[in-house]
């Protein structure tokens, strides 16, 4: 509720009380259960309801944002901490987001980029909201990553985005590059019959892993007139294998992008409840918080 501090006044000196912080209107405690329930996919006005009930009846969605700038701070030195250990696999994709330009709302992508450690923990090792997903924005995100001491990469797996693979030729000599199997069954099964489409993606299942097998199952779908699937098949052929070079116990996890699906799939449940952001600030406040909690977990175990 409301509580009225009286304070002493004095002409030559400044007062400030231990208990409460200059011009402090509300309890820290307060402010911090308030931006965690912001963080976690409170709506403000939702979060504006049930503080109300604490006998805070001026907390504006505006006043709980204002609130979550403070982890502007920590976002930036998260994103930016030197990344210390070796990281064989990097794992990368993007996801989509409406924000406000001026009257209108336009889509911009956020690039996220995880690694699994060679003591097998998993780690968030960046972010960056870009305007589309060609080569130079993953190239700048990549170079930006070996400054910060990202070393040892092997496998690089991601969905068939044509501007990844381009970076990682670029950027990261010598090193492998895999299209993630589920992906690739995504994209064969656009071009069959939805009738086929559970014998094909059977097979395919049971084909990942060896050549011949997925060089056959392209030869037969051109052989019954489904010339597109088969083509998706032999282009992505080359990057379909990349995972079985390295350590069999591993190639379950190294052969899709499952990690960084559950990653997209936490970031917009939880972002739901915006709608669209005001502005970038807003938005990588709000996705680099997430990924704090998210990295915390992983490497916590």
């Amino acid at each position: 509720g409301e509580t009225i501090l009286r304070k002493p006044q004095f002409r030559e000196l400044p007062f400030e009380t231990q208990v409460f912080g200059r011009y402090a209107r509300v309890e820290k405690a307060l402010v911090n259960a308030i931006v965690e329930s912001y963080l976690q996919g409170v709506s403000t006005r939702r979060v504006q309801e049930i503080v109300a009930h604490l006998g805070i009846d001026q907390l504006s969605p505006a006043s709980v944002s204002r609130m979550a700038k403070d982890l502007d701070d920590q976002v930036q030195a998260f994103l930016l901490r030197p990344i210390e250990q070796t990281i064989p696999y990097l794992f990368v994709d993007a996801s989509y987001y409406k924000i406000r330009d001026g009257a209108r709302y336009v889509t911009k992508a956020v690039l996220v980029v995880a690694g699994a450690r060679e003591d097998g923990y998993r780690e968030i090792l960046g972010a960056r909201i870009t305007d589309c997903e060609n080569e130079e924005f993953w190239s700048g995100l990549f170079e930006d990553l070996k400054e910060r001491g990202l070393a040892g990469v092997q496998l690089v797996v991601s969905d068939g985005h044509t501007g990844i693979q381009k970076a990682v030729e670029a950027v990261f000599l010598g090193t492998s590059w895999q299209m993630c199997s589920v992906h690739c069954t995504r994209a064969v099964l656009r071009n069959i019959p939805r009738k086929h489409q559970k014998e094909v993606a059977e097979g395919l299942k049971e084909a990942y892993g060896n050549e011949q097998r997925l060089q056959d199952i392209a030869d037969d779908l051109n052989a019954r007139g489904y010339r597109k699937a088969a083509n998706t098949i032999e282009r992505f052929l080359p990057g379909l294998m990349s995972y079985t070079a390295f350590p069999k116990q591993h190639g379950k996890r190294i052969r899709t992008t499952n990690l960084m699906e559950r990653v997209n799939k936490e970031l917009k449940r939880r972002t739901k409840v915006v709608g669209a952001f005001p502005n970038e600030e807003s938005l990588l406040r709000l996705v680099g918080s997430i990924l704090m909690d998210i990295n915390e977990e992983w490497v916590t175990g």
